[in-house]
C-alpha cells in the first residue's frame, strides 16, 4: 500500500485540523506535513487548498503548488458548488473539487485514487510497508512480536527490512537481537537534513538475519513530545530506502507513537488473555479511533494464549468489538531462552511459537495464506458480563 504525504494550505486552524483528521482516518496512510516542510523536503502527493476566502489568492496558491509539485493531486475546497470557481480551480491545476465540509466517503475515494496513481507511476518499485506493534500494557509481548516478525520478514522475503525501537530509555530491540548499537534513533531524528542512504547505513546495525536495527534512545526524556514531527519525517525517509519498516512502539500513547500510528499500514495491538490487558486493549482501540487513525488498519494479536483460557478468545473479541487476527501460544521457557541468548525464535530451533511467527509473517507477505483462528476449547473462563463490570 502506498503511504502518501499530505499538505493542507489554509489560514483557518479549524479547517487544517478537520482536513488533517480526514486525511489520516482513511484506509490509506497519509502523513500530513506543513507548508515549509513541503517546500524543503519530499513533494506532497495530496494537497488540500482552502478556497473559501480570497479566491484570487487561492487560485495563485494552486498555480504555485502545481508548478512546485507537478505529480501531486490538488483538492480544492469551497463553500458551495460554483461552476465558475470549479472552472477556475481546474484551470489553475486542481484535480478534485469539494464543498465544505467534504463528504468523507467521496474524499477518501479521491485519496484512494491518488494512491493508485502513485503506485502505477512507481511501476516495478515496491511501496514500503510500515507495521507498528503496540502493547496493551508493558510486558504484553510487543517487542517479542515486532522483533520476530522483522527477522522473519527479512529471512522470508530477502527484501530490505528495518526495525525501529521507539521506546525512550528502555528499548530492548537491540538486546533481543544480541547486538550492540553505536548509534540510536536520536542520531537519526537530530540529523534528518543529512539522512541519506550512506548516513543511515552508519546509524543502523545489521543482524545476521538481514534485518537492520535503528536502536532505541538511551535517554529517558527523548524522543519526547517535541519530537513527534521529526519521527513522522523519519518514517517518510525510511520509506524511500526500505521495503519493510517494523516499529516497536511500546505501550504508551504519546506524540511519537501517534506519529507512528498515522504512518502505519497495519497496527498490531498485542494483548494477553487477562482482565488488565483486555481492558487496556479496549481503551487503546477507542483512543486510536479518536486520534483518527483508521480502525481498518488495526489487527489484534492475542499473546500467551494457552488452554484453559482465563478469558476465552471469543469473549475477548466481544469485549473489544474487534476480531483476533492471530493467536500466539504461551511458551515462557522457549521465549525467555531466546531473549537471554539474544537469538530470535526463528533462528533458535524448532518450536510451536517459532512456527506461529513463520505462519503469521507468511500471511503478511501473502494475505491469501491467512488462516482463520481456531475455535477456543476448554473450560469456561470469565464471562463477558464479568469482564464488562470490571471497567
Amino acid at each position: 500500500m502506498a503511504q502518501l504525504v499530505g499538505l493542507i494550505v489554509s489560514q483557518d486552524e479549524s479547517f487544517r485540523k478537520h482536513l488533517g483528521r480526514m486525511l489520516r482516518s482513511g484506509a490509506i496512510p497519509v502523513s500530513v506535513i506543513d507548508d515549509r516542510a513541503g517546500r524543503e523536503g519530499a513533494p506532497p502527493d495530496v494537497i488540500v487548498v482552502d478556497t473559501r476566502g480570497d479566491e484570487s489568492a487561492a487560485m495563485s496558491n494552486i498555480e504555485r503548488l502545481r508548478a512546485s509539485a507537478p505529480g501531486a493531486q490538488i483538492f480544492a475546497v469551497a463553500n458551495a458548488v460554483d461552476p465558475d470557481l470549479i472552472l477556475q480551480s481546474m484551470r489553475a491545476g486542481a484535480n478534485e473539487f469539494f464543498t465544505w465540509p467534504p463528504n468523507e466517503e467521496t474524499f477518501h475515494g479521491a485519496v484512494r485514487r491518488t494512491a493508485a496513481r502513485r503506485e502505477a507511476a512507481q511501476g516495478a518499485r515496491p511501496s514500503a510497508m510500515t507495521l507498528v506493534f503496540f502493547g496493551a500494557k508493558g510486558g504484553a509481548g510487543a517487542t517479542t512480536a515486532s522483533v520476530n516478525c522483522a527477522v522473519e520478514l527479512a529471512r522470508l522475503s530477502k527484501r530490505s527490512t528495518v526495525i525501529v525501537d521507539l521506546k525512550a530509555g528502555l528499548g530492548e530491540v537491540a538486546l533481543f537481537l544480541g547486538v550492540r548499537p553505536r548509534y540510536t534513533l536520536l542520531d537519526a531524528i537530530d540529523n534528518l537534513h543529512r539522512l541519506d542512504r550512506e548516513f543511515l547505513r552508519e546509524l543502523v546495525v545489521k543482524h545476521k538475519s538481514g534485518v537492520e536495527i535503528l536502536a532505541g534512545s538511551d535517554q529517558f526524556d527523548r524522543p519526547g513530545a517535541a519530537d513527534g514531527s521529526a519521527i513522522e519525517e523519519l518514517f517518510r525517509l525510511l520509506a524511500r530506502q526500505y521495503e519493510y519498516i517494523i516499529v516497536d512502539a511500546g505501550s504508551l500513547i504519546n506524540s511519537c507513537t501517534v506519529a507512528a500510528l498515522y504512518t502505519a499500514d497495519t497496527i498490531f495491538l498485542v494483548t494477553n488473555p487477562d482482565v488488565p490487558s483486555v481492558r487496556n486493549a479496549q481503551r487503546l482501540l477507542d483512543r486510536v479511533r479518536q486520534l483518527g487513525a483508521c480502525g481498518e488498519r488495526v489487527r489484534v494479536l492475542l499473546n500467551r494464549a494457552q488452554e484453559p483460557y482465563p478469558i476465552p478468545p471469543k469473549q475477548i473479541e466481544g469485549a473489544l468489538g474487534h476480531p483476533i487476527h492471530h493467536t500466539f501460544p504461551s511458551d515462557y521457557k522457549t521465549v525467555s531462552t531466546a531473549l537471554n541468548s539474544g537469538v530470535p525464535l526463528a533462528l533458535a530451533g524448532n518450536s510451536d511459537i517459532a512456527a506461529q511467527f513463520d505462519r503469521f509473517t507468511r500471511a503478511i507477505l501473502d494475505p491469501e495464506t491467512e488462516a482463520v483462528p481456531p475455535e477456543p476449547r476448554g473450560r469456561r473462563g470469565l464471562g463477558l458480563e464479568r469482564i464488562a463490570s470490571i471497567w
